[in-house]
């Protein structure tokens, strides 16, 4: 029992760094919308790849190692799981897409204006909810 609470703890910590990178990505990409100057835009170029690359790549793939793992290996489940993974797959599906807009931006080929990106970061932080009432509350 011991040993699944730290594969819990080191899901929960890989999940938090992951969100965080999915909540300031997106913010990264509101202030480089706006950007006209080319330092700036280089400067964003360089804080979206580290952010992507080093912080929310790697968070995502531990978080969900960790919970296959919890999944798997200690039989952890329910309805309420079925519903968080469909939730975790649109997720990753958000992750994935904010890698296509880091590469547009990379190429300078962004053409969408910051208020789409205000709007586009919104949606972690309702996944986010519903993630933490189903995995703590488990309403289903």
């Amino acid at each position: 029992m011991a040993a699944m609470l730290w594969v819990k703890a080191a899901h929960v910590i890989f999940m938090v760094t992951w969100f965080a990178g999915l909540f300031y990505l997106p913010r990264l990409f509101v202030y480089h919308a706006m950007s006209e100057d080319r330092t700036s835009i280089e400067r964003f170029k360089l804080m979206e790849r580290k952010l992507f690359y080093g912080i929310m790549a790697p968070g995502a793939i531990l978080t969900v190692v960790f919970g296959l793992w919890l999944w798997l290996g200690y039989g952890i489940g329910g309805t309420w799981l079925h519903v968080k993974l469909a939730l975790v797959v649109l997720l990753i599906g958000y992750h994935l897409y904010c890698g296509k807009l880091l590469n547009d931006f990379k190429h300078d080929r962004n053409r969408r204006a910051h208020v789409f990106y205000r709007w586009f970061n919104e949606f972690p932080v309702l996944v986010l909810i519903a993630v933490v009432i189903l995995a703590i509350v488990k309403p289903l």
